[in-house]
């Protein structure tokens, strides 16, 4: 039955549109558009929010938003549809001043082809996907461009964005100081490597398309490894928790507060 279930979880993650709110005009200006370059001339455009007044000697935390299925593309505008007002909105520049970017996936998802059995209890670690890899990149030319704090670089996804912040956050431990993964999912068997980040995860109790009980699972592992780790279900919710996600009282506050050291 569990198997069953992992393949209709991965199936919904592949095709479901994780966004369903309306553009608002100049809401989201302040995001300036950006393309990365890896060295094998493959691409991945993103978008990079500044604080709105850069101090000459201060260095910044790094937000990485990771977009679900529904924000897909090549136009480098539809991922800002879902949290990016969380970050540009004045109050929580001025509050929580910071660098924040915004990849967008045009193909595949952020871990590559989302094989059903790479959830299941058992399976092998997928290896590195193209996509996560320049994720990475991104991550490593805002460090290099811009006064980044590296011991504040924090994760945060959507569905399918919440497996790549389970899938990096396993990865490069030593690198996150938070990771947010919002109705994701990842093999409970592998998240392990991820004891040293803190994770706060957000989940609706009767989530169709990633079912709750692997929600659980993850947190489980975790908390079974050592880690420090946040579980928050939403009653009634289905898979659109992240509205209630990233306006619970506790994120921002939660989120800014980790760091490295």
């Amino acid at each position: 039955m569990r198997a069953f279930t992992f393949i209709i979880l991965a199936a919904a993650i592949a095709i479901t549109a994780c966004g369903q709110l309306p553009g608002q005009p100049g809401i989201n200006d302040a995001y300036q558009p950006r393309t990365y370059y890896s060295a094998d001339g493959d691409s991945m455009a993103y978008r990079l929010l500044a604080p709105e007044d850069v101090a000459d000697t201060a260095l910044y935390p790094l937000v990485v938003f990771l977009h679900g299925s529904g924000e897909k593309g090549y136009d480098n505008k539809k991922q800002l549809k879902l949290g990016a007002s969380v970050f540009s909105n004045p109050a929580t520049m001025e509050q929580y001043p910071a660098y924040v970017v915004f990849p967008q996936c045009s193909h595949d998802t952020w871990i590559g082809d989302l094989n059903p059995l790479s959830f299941m209890p058992g399976a092998p670690a997928k290896p590195l996907a193209s996509n996560m890899e320049k994720v990475i990149g991104i991550i490593d030319e805002t460090i290099a461009s811009c006064p980044v704090d590296t011991n504040r670089i924090y994760l945060i996804g959507i569905s399918m964005g919440g497996v790549g912040v389970y899938d990096l956050a396993t990865r490069h431990p030593e690198r996150i100081a938070a990771a947010v993964p919002i109705c994701g999912a990842f093999n409970p068997d592998l998240l392990a490597p991820a004891a040293e980040v803190p994770f706060m995860i957000f989940h609706g109790e009767i989530d169709p398309v990633v079912p709750t009980f692997i929600a659980r699972d993850d947190y489980r592992a975790l908390k079974k490894a050592g880690a420090d780790a946040r579980y928050i279900e939403f009653s009634g919710t289905e898979h659109e928790s992240w509205h209630q996600a990233l306006n619970h009282p506790d994120f921002l506050p939660w989120l800014f507060s980790q760091s490295k050291k």
